[in-house]
This record gives C-alpha cells, sequence and structure tokens, in this order.
C-alpha cells in the first residue's frame, strides 16, 4: 500500500508545515490516537484480521514527517552501482598498532583513552581506517555519551571519503541518537539511500527517548504498512511511547499487537508493559504482567517496586522488594536507590539500614546513584551525621549529592553548614541548578539568614545565568514574611516577572496566619480559591486567622463554603515505625494494644510540660482534620505516636513521626518541650515540612 506523501524541503521540525503543526494536536487526545489506523499483518502468517486500530492523520491526509516514503527495507547491504567516475584518492595505511590499541580499549570499555589515541590519527589525517576501528570509535562515543567526540568521528570519516555500508550508517545513526543528536539524526535517516528496521527502530527509539512521542507515532505507522514483522523492539519501544504520552489505550493496543505477534513474553516486551500499565495507573494490570513473566529478571523486578512506589503503595513495593531478595535474582543499584527512597516516604530507618548494608554487600557502596538516595534519606530524617559520612566517602559526587545535602541541612536548621557546603560546591567547579538554589534559599529561609539569602537570590541571574522561578521567589517571600515585612512580600508577589504562582500567595498567607494579618490574609486566600479551589488546606488556614483574631462570622461563613464544596476536613493521622513495624495513631485513638499505657504516657508528659510552661492553646483548629478533635486536644494523633514511642524505643535513639496533616500550634508547642524534659530528639514530617526538635527548639523557628 502506498500512502500519499508531502514532501519537506528540511528536516527541522520548526519548518515542517501548517497542516502538520495543526494534526499533530490530534494526537494529544487519546480517543483520536488510533480513530483511524488499521493494524494489519502478513497474509501468510494470519488469515483473518483483528480488532481495527485506526490513525485518523493518515487517513485525513496528514503526512509523515521529513518527506518519508514508506519502504523500510529488509534486505542486507546492497552492492552501490554505477560506474566509478573517478580514481579514489590514494591515502594512508595507518599504524595497524594504534586501530588495534583502540579496538582493544574500546572492548575493555575505556572509552576516554580510545578517543585520546584517535587524536593522532586525526592529527596526521589522510587515513583509510577499517570499519572495525570506525564501529569502535562509535562504541567510545556513545559510552561516554559526547557530543565532541561524535563531531570529531564523523568529521574524520566525511573527509577521509569513507563510504559506509547499510551496517555502518546504521552504526552512526544509533551513535547519533544515544548521544541526544536527535537533529542530526534526523538528517541522517532521511539521506540514508537504504533502510532496514534497525534503521526504522533505531530513529524511533530516538524519538520516544527525546520525548517526540508524536513523530515516533507516525513513523511506526509508515513502517507497520510496509512490514508488518518488527519483531519485539518496535513493540517495546510503541509501548513506552504510550507511557510517555499516559494513554492506555494505544497502550493496551500495542499489548494485544505483541501477543498476536508471539512477542509478549519477550522480556523488553513485558518490562514496558509493567512501566506502561503502572505510569498510566493500573497497577492491578502491571502486576498481572509481572506475574505471567516466564523469567522474572532484575528489570522487570524493578519496574514493578517502581510501580507500586509511584502510586504510593509503599508498604506493598517493600514487600516486592523483599520477595525480589529472597528469589536470589541479582539487584542492582537503581534497586537499592528505589527502596531507599521508599524507606524516607515510610521513615523507616531500620528498613533503610538494612538497604544500606545490602547495597555495600553487593557491591554498590561507591556508586554515585544510591549513596545519593541515602545522603537524602539521613538529610531528611535529621541524621546530618549519617549523611555526611555518606558523602564524604562518595568518590563522585553530582549536583543531586550536593543538592540533598544542602537542603538536609537546611531542613533542619542548620543554615551556616549549608553555606558552607554551597560556598565548597562553587569551589570544587560545580555548577549549581535551580534546585540548588532552591536548597540553599530555603536553608536562609528557616534559619533566618536574610542578608545571605538575598545574596544568593541576586546572584542566581547575575552569577550563574539562571533564571529565577515561582519556587524560588515563594522563598524570599517566605523570608520577608518571617521578618514580618507583609508589606514588602506582597511587593515582591507584584513585581514577579510572571503571573504568582500558588505557592507564591500560600507563603504569603502563612505569614499572615503566623503575624495574624487578616485583611492580606483575606487577599491571599481569595487568590488561592481561584487557582485551588478544591484544595482544603487554602480554606482551613484563612479559618484559623479568622479564629486567632475573634472573626467568628467570618469564619463560619468559610465552615459553609467548605460544607457547600462537599469538602471535609479528614481525621489526622500520624504514624511511626518500632522495630520495622508500623503503628498508626488517630487522634483520640483507644484500639492500640497498650492504650492505658500511651494515655498515661501522655498525661504523665502534659503534666511534666505544664512545670515548664506550658498551656494548651485552644485557639486554633488544626489544619487538615476534623473538628470533632477540638474534644480531645491533649490526645492528638502525634502526641500519642511520641508517648508510644518513648514507651517502645532505647532512649539514646531519636523518633520519627509521619503526619498526614500539618502539625497544630498546641502540638508544636509540646514536642518542643517533650523534646527537652525527655532529652530525646523528635523528627516529624508534616503536610509542610520536617520539624526537627530538640533541646526546647525546633528547626522551623516556629515559622510553618
Amino acid at each position: 500500500m502506498e500512502i500519499p506523501l508531502l514532501r519537506y524541503h528540511s528536516v527541522s521540525l520548526d519548518q515542517i508545515s501548517n497542516t502538520r503543526r495543526k494534526s499533530l494536536l490530534h494526537f494529544k487526545h487519546k480517543s483520536l490516537f488510533f480513530s483511524g489506523y488499521c493494524f494489519s499483518f502478513s497474509k501468510r502468517k494470519w488469515r483473518n484480521p483483528f480488532d481495527r486500530i485506526r490513525c485518523c492523520s493518515l487517513e485525513q491526509g496528514l503526512q509523515p514527517p521529513w518527506g518519508l516514503k514508506p519502504k523500510p527495507s529488509k534486505m542486507n547491504v546492497v552492492e552501490r552501482k554505477g560506474a566509478v567516475l573517478e580514481e579514489p584518492q590514494m591515502r594512508k595505511q595507518p599504524n595497524s598498532g594504534i586501530c588495534s590499541q583502540i579496538e582493544k580499549l574500546v572492548f575493555n570499555k575505556r572509552y576516554r583513552e580510545a578517543l585520546e589515541l584517535f587524536e593522532i590519527l586525526e592529527f596526521e589525517g589522510g587515513f583509510e581506517l577499517e570499519s572495525s576501528t570506525y564501529d569502535a570509535l562509535i562504541s567510545a562515543c556513545i559510552g561516554l555519551n559526547s557530543i565532541r567526540g561524535v563531531k570529531r568521528v564523523s568529521s574524520f570519516m566525511s573527509s577521509n571519503g569513507f563510504e559506509l555500508d547499510l551496517y555502518m550508517r546504521n552504526r552512526v545513526l544509533l551513535m547519533h541518537v544515544k548521544c541526544g543528536m536527535m537533529t542530526d539524526a534526523r538528517r541522517l535517516f532521511v539521506e540514508m539511500p537504504e533502510k532496514n528496521l534497525v534503521s526504522w527502530n533505531t530513529i524511533i527509539g530516538g524519538l520516544v527517548d527525546s520525548g517526540n512521542y508524536d513523530e515516533a507515532f507516525q513513523l511506526f505507522f509508515i513502517t507497520w504498512e510496509e512490514s508488518s514483522d518488527g519483531g519485539s523492539r518496535i513493540f517495546s519501544t510503541m509501548i513506552r511511547a504510550s507511557a510517555g504520552q499516559g494513554l492506555i489505550f494505544s497502550g493496551r493496543q500495542f499489548h494485544t499487537c505483541a501477543l498476536k505477534m508471539g512477542v509478549a513474553d519477550d522480556i523488553f516486551v513485558t518490562c514496558a508493559l509493567i512501566d506502561m500499565y503502572s505510569k498510566c495507573g493500573s497497577i492491578e494490570d502491571a502486576q498481572c504482567v509481572f506475574d505471567e513473566m516466564p523469567e522474572k529478571t532484575t528489570v522487570g523486578w524493578n519496574s514493578i517496586i517502581a510501580g507500586y512506589a509511584l502510586h504510593g503503595y509503599s508498604e506493598e513495593a517493600l514487600r516486592m522488594f523483599y520477595e525480589m531478595r529472597d528469589s536470589g535474582v541479582e539487584m542492582d543499584h537503581f534497586t537499592f536507590s528505589m527502596v531507599i527512597r521508599i524507606c524516607t516516604r515510610l521513615a523507616s530507618l531500620e528498613h533503610a539500614k538494612q538497604a544500606h548494608a545490602s547495597l555495600v554487600r553487593h557491591g554498590f557502596g561507591l556508586d554515585t546513584v544510591a549513596n545519593t538516595a541515602l545522603v537524602d534519606f539521613y538529610s531528611k530524617w535529621g541524621r546530618m551525621e549519617d549523611a555526611r559520612h555518606v558523602f564524604d566517602k562518595m568518590p563522585q559526587k553530582n549536583v543531586i549529592s550536593w543538592n540533598a545535602l544542602i537542603a538536609g541541612y537546611g531542613n533542619h536548621g542548620h543554615g551556616e553548614e549549608a553555606i558552607e557546603m554551597f560556598e565548597q560546591m562553587l569551589q570544587e567547579k560545580m555548577r549549581p541548578n535551580h534546585i540548588t538554589f532552591l536548597a540553599i534559599l530555603s536553608a536562609c529561609s528557616y534559619s533566618g539568614l536574610s542578608e545571605r539569602g538575598w545574596e544568593y537570590f541576586k546572584s542566581m541571574s547575575r552569577d550563574h545565568k539562571i533564571k529565577p522561578r515561582a519556587m524560588h521567589f515563594a522563598c524570599m517571600i517566605e523570608l520577608l514574611g518571617q521578618e514580618g515585612l507583609l508589606d514588602e512580600a506582597f511587593a515582591l508577589i507584584r513585581s514577579a516577572p510572571f503571573k504568582p504562582t500558588a505557592n507564591m500567595w500560600a507563603a504569603l498567607l502563612t505569614a499572615c496566619r503566623v503575624h495574624e494579618n487578616l485583611e492580606l490574609g483575606k487577599f491571599a486566600a481569595e487568590k488561592l480559591y481561584g487557582m485551588e479551589p478544591e484544595k482544603l488546606n487554602n480554606y482551613i488556614v484563612l479559618l484559623n486567622i479568622y479564629n486567632s483574631s475573634g472573626n467568628l462570622k467570618e469564619a463560619a461563613a468559610v465552615v459553609q463554603t467548605l460544607r457547600r464544596k462537599g469538602l471535609r476536613m479528614l481525621p489526622a493521622c500520624s504514624w511511626i515505625e518500632v522495630k520495622k513495624q508500623p503503628y498508626f495513631f488517630h487522634s483520640g485513638d483507644k484500639s492500640h494494644a497498650q492504650t492505658k499505657e500511651i494515655y498515661q504516657k501522655v498525661d504523665n508528659l502534659m503534666l511534666e510540660i505544664s512545670k515548664h510552661g506550658y498551656v494548651p492553646e485552644r485557639k486554633y483548629l488544626l489544619p487538615d482534620v476534623d473538628e470533632q478533635e477540638k474534644r480531645v486536644l491533649l490526645y492528638h494523633s502525634e502526641k500519642l505516636a511520641i508517648a508510644f514511642g518513648l514507651i517502645n524505643t532505647p532512649g539514646w535513639t531519636p523518633l520519627q513521626i509521619v503526619q498526614s496533616h500539618r502539625i497544630c500550634g498546641d502540638c508544636h508547642s509540646a514536642i518542643k518541650l517533650i523534646a527537652m524534659v525527655t532529652g530525646r530528639e523528635i523528627v516529624v514530617r508534616d503536610a509542610s515540612r520536617f520539624h526537627h526538635f530538640r533541646d526546647g527548639s525546633c528547626s522551623c523557628g516556629d515559622y510553618w
């Protein structure tokens, strides 16, 4: 079947015709994706067609990109035709030892040394290399992801008149794709005198990897018209494209095709299916595909664990990790980094320590990705000495490693240490990114380092060419809010070079709550209502402002608004892990086996801290919780969890609490004093941030 094609004069996407630009919009709608395309199979393999899948764009006259003809060749290398017009220029034969050495270095994955040796041939010039040497140099460029290397090898090939056969053309195409040079890859693909399935698979895979899913689908339809025998690789690639666009419908269709083609059990297809179903929100289908795998590999296990973690099923993800370990399948550094991040979410110190030990035992003790996850875990949960120890032992650090440590110091009120690490990062020529500045600005905000915060904020665009984003403005608004400079914070919002975001207004609203500025708080809340009309916390913060200022009529109006919108305040929940077992508590909860001991402990703690000036604060409602909890103020969920932890853990261990809501003012005041009278460190992760309580103070500086 011949598809009429529109010829484009350039392969640049910026110059594609308006017809194609408009038609690409159709690909954004799930229902239109396959509304006019029919998958068909070779008659020698299939007598009857199955479910028709249609691509409206082809049926309506949308032409494939770059002026391509749908004729992927199945042939191998074909001899070039035509007479030779000129005698080839005599070229020098290189020292065979140099070429052999380059190939050996690449074989041993010493890519940088191979490219350094290649400089000798470049300097001399005029050498005619064998295909095997070029093949090795291509592998070196891919291994190093070196754009400069790609340009050097390509230039040498061109200047020395190397004639590429189909295999080498595919290798050069792959080199450009793997190094992210998609503009050049498109040009090379169009200029190929012949293409086989490897060529098509390579360019389609490159488009998917670079996020150009629409073009990938178009090229797939072209190649499928000529050959319905793309093999497992093309199916795994297109399933990844479906996952990238969140299109479970097209993913299911490719799953069906893979089953009918007999490649559904291929490991690449299976892992792509698990990933696709997970990302499209169907974890049950992902689990079903995983269960049907004939051989469960490391990638398969990693995919299903990541799927559960993605959807918040942290306990299930951890259970799958232990199943993987018990099955004897080899675990890699991605496995451990995922598990450590799951432990971060669960506040599971014991599981994280176990993962840390396994990481070292399996030979990944120096791996950058896994160790960065460890730094992040220890930093977030206040174990800064452990985080620094892991960080200092890392032989190689990337910007994410630095960001994790700087953010850790900042979150726990160690602003000076965060600044020290940031300055050290700059001294070691590590280039900061926007996340780095978010970490250092947050550190300055939490520690009240106003001057340093403004200095770093101004240096972003001046010294580092990083344009401040809304998140950075929100940090500065919070910094001004901590100092009570609400008018200046409001002026900063109005002067922002973009439309203020919800985070910026939320930072101002928090400042208004802390400093009880009713009018400005009401204005900020109204802005937030327009942006996030269904977000409960915005209403609750304003409700707290009205309650604290005695405006009961306005507070009642907010409650009526919540009821009219069908928004309800959920019961607060806190949990703590003891001996690898999580324990959950609700406010006023009496379902625990140790209820009597827990309540007695709370009563004793309240009596003890009252001697140090504690008085229950009854003027605030909890931010995200049910109104009935006003009646159980002394037995909020975090107090019960802390009492349970004090009863069941050694006196030298810190307590780690996770909450589903923002901590209320009464509990915040109480926990500061509990940490003082018991001599324990208490880390609470609430809905807004980490609170590190120690010796009667909190890392947030009473601003949250």
